[in-house]
């Protein structure tokens, strides 16, 4: 009765694409390697093991000459360096025509169609980091109900609202409608739902984050579903994929509590997909480049690789990888292009497989765990 347990180190990249600066990227974008050289070397002992050290360069962290897991360097196909492009190749859809951006904020047929849904200017419109945003325009929010728009160098269409101001109903169903309106040619790729509570001066933003993804092709999840096994969401995979292929899902507060539903499924799973995310290295260190903090979300998470060792049974599988980077220790604050790692361990001796082209590789090794490629 196998089981395979996904987890997605989210921006967890292991050294710059040679494309990278076509994406705007700085030279010598590393996420994992740059965080371990910041600050003095990394306690890994569980990575370390299994093999993370052979990918990439990490200080505190060795390349054993034996590793536990196989483990190799993957090579994104696709053109782009976020969130829904990395998820949906490793599931095996490649995408070839870029989401659309909007670097000089959303054009003004779109504001206006957004403001027929909202019956409100929307505060913003321009590209900017969530946190830093909501302290510029969360008081005047405040005092006008007006919400706030904005997006990244990534294709999203982000809107933030206080928990007191405008009701969480409120507002994913202002993003709800959002995704309806945003067709080609403005498919932007995710609408996300952008809470947060909290004075002028100290605004935080909730777990209540919602993603609503462009609908995608069939995958190797919608496979799994075809064939009867059954996969088991963690964080944000349900919104990332539409719910298409899904068959559970539970939403977490943070990476802790996103290992603690893991062991909780293996606990009474006997067999299917656990495919998680982990969104606190992304969202609450990469993208507000905290490198410290960075480091003890990668020592925590090695720490609690033991919880979920030891729930595997003979034939069971475990895989890490990541969706794209984001390094903390470059300029500004978006994702970086970047290699990700790809670590699976089973009962199979471990092995080094290099550069393999294309994030997909995690789908097929997913897929031939069922015995389906």
């Amino acid at each position: 009765m196998t089981r395979v347990v996904g987890i997605v180190i989210d921006s967890g990249g292991i050294g710059a694409l040679p494309d990278a600066g076509g994406f705007g990227d700085a030279p010598g974008a590393n996420t994992l390697g740059n965080v371990s050289r910041r600050v003095g070397g990394l306690h890994l002992p569980n990575f370390e093991r299994l093999g993370l050290g052979r990918l990439t360069p990490m200080e505190g962290v060795s390349a054993v000459e034996h590793p536990r897991a196989t483990v190799a360097r993957l090579r994104e196909r696709s053109v782009g360096k976020d969130t829904i492009t990395g998820h949906w190749e490793m599931a095996g859809i490649t995408i070839d025509v870029p989401f659309p951006t909007y670097p000089n904020g959303f054009p003004p047929e779109l504001v206006e169609e957004f403001v027929r849904i909202t019956g409100k200017q929307p505060l913003g419109n321009i590209p900017a980091s969530g946190t830093e945003i909501i302290d510029q325009l969360g008081a005047e929010h405040i005092a006008t109900g007006r919400p706030i728009l904005y997006t990244s160098a990534d294709s999203v269409f982000q809107v933030a609202a206080h928990e007191e101001v405008v009701p969480l109903s409120t507002l994913y169903d202002w993003c709800e409608r959002a995704r309806a309106m945003l067709v080609p040619p403005h498919n932007v790729n995710r609408v996300i739902a952008r809470p947060f509570v909290g004075t002028p001066g100290a605004f935080a933003r909730t777990a209540n984050r919602r993603d609503y993804a462009i609908e995608p092709p069939p995958s190797v999840l919608d496979t799994l579903a075809g064939h009867g096994v059954e996969v088991h969401a963690v964080g944000k995979i349900c919104d990332i994929y539409c719910g298409h292929g899904i068959t559970t899902s539970v939403r977490v507060q943070d990476n802790r509590d996103a290992i603690a539903r893991t062991t909780e499924l293996l606990d009474r799973v006997d067999r299917g997909f656990i495919f998680v995310n982990l969104n606190d290295f992304d969202s609450k260190y990469g993208h507000r480049r905290n490198v410290r903090g960075y480091a003890n979300a990668l020592e925590e998470l090695d720490s609690l690789i033991p919880e979920i060792e030891k729930r595997l049974g003979p034939g069971d599988e475990l895989i890490f990888t990541a969706d794209h980077g984001c390094d903390p220790t470059a300029p500004g604050s978006d994702h970086t292009r970047e290699f990700v790692p790809f670590l699976h361990f089973r009962d199979a001796v471990g092995q080094d497989l290099g550069i393999i082209e294309g994030m997909d590789h995690v789908g097929r090794a997913v897929g031939a765990a069922f015995g389906l490629f």
